[in-house]
């Protein structure tokens, strides 16, 4: 085969055979989804499928009365849609980096625009930032993943997993931060000095406090959700 033939190009990026997990990745950027009954992945995020499957939004009464409120209050940016048949499903997000978990009656938090896919089996939930009240949008309201089976997240670029010990806090950008332990509650901390009230002051003057025995996962981007007003 010669170099840089069609041939060889539809070669090199052609779909891959891998296990038999739900979650494959097919590239660092690029989800491959085994679908046999239903998945929910992020509104937009297919780019591609075979196979005989459905696709519906979310309902808005689906995941109950209290998440809808809390979705109205907090601008929280997770829209989820159904996946429903058998067929592969290619899933993808502005190319960031995707990575799979797989949680095994396990808890983590993960900020909502950050979820790109789940098994129908992981319950979730959004939840309040405890002792966090009111001085910043879109870093209050975040999503509890919990239970057994596959969650994919991103981030963008390669994400940095901090440990989190006791007498050892660890100070995050909030829009840095993309996932944490659930063992954890972060709290609001803030470094107020005279640059920051005069003039163009630095996001760096409010953090989030980790305390406690953990991990929290950071990439390399400071991301804007949500912004107020918006």
């Amino acid at each position: 085969m010669s170099r840089y033939s069609l041939n060889e190009f539809l070669q090199a990026t052609s779909q891959k055979e891998h296990g038999q997990d739900t979650f494959e990745l097919e590239s660092p950027h690029l989800l491959e989804v085994k679908l046999n009954g239903r998945v929910w992945a992020k509104v937009g995020a297919m780019i591609g499928y075979l196979g005989n499957i459905n696709f519906k939004r979310e309902g808005i009464l689906e995941h109950g009365l209290e998440n809808l409120m809390k979705k109205m209050v907090s601008g929280e940016g997770m829209s989820l849609m159904k996946m429903d048949g058998a067929g592969r499903v290619y899933l993808a997000d502005h190319g960031k980096r995707i990575h799979i978990l797989n949680l095994n009656n396990e808890t983590i938090f993960v900020n909502g625009n950050d979820i790109l896919a789940m098994e129908d089996s992981i319950k979730w939930d959004i939840k309040l930032m405890r002792r966090v009240a009111g001085m910043m949008a879109g870093g209050l309201f975040n999503i509890r993943l919990s239970g057994s089976g596959m969650v994919a997240i991103t981030t963008h670029h390669e994400p940095l997993a901090l440990p989190v010990k006791p007498n050892m806090p660890v100070f995050c950008d909030p829009n840095a931060t993309v996932a944490w332990s659930g063992s954890l509650s972060p709290e609001l901390a803030t470094n107020f000095t005279v640059g920051t009230l005069f003039g163009r002051g630095s996001g760096e003057s409010i953090q989030l406090k980790f305390q406690g025995n953990g991990w929290v996962l950071l990439q390399p981007y400071e991301e804007v959700y949500f912004q107020a007003g918006s």
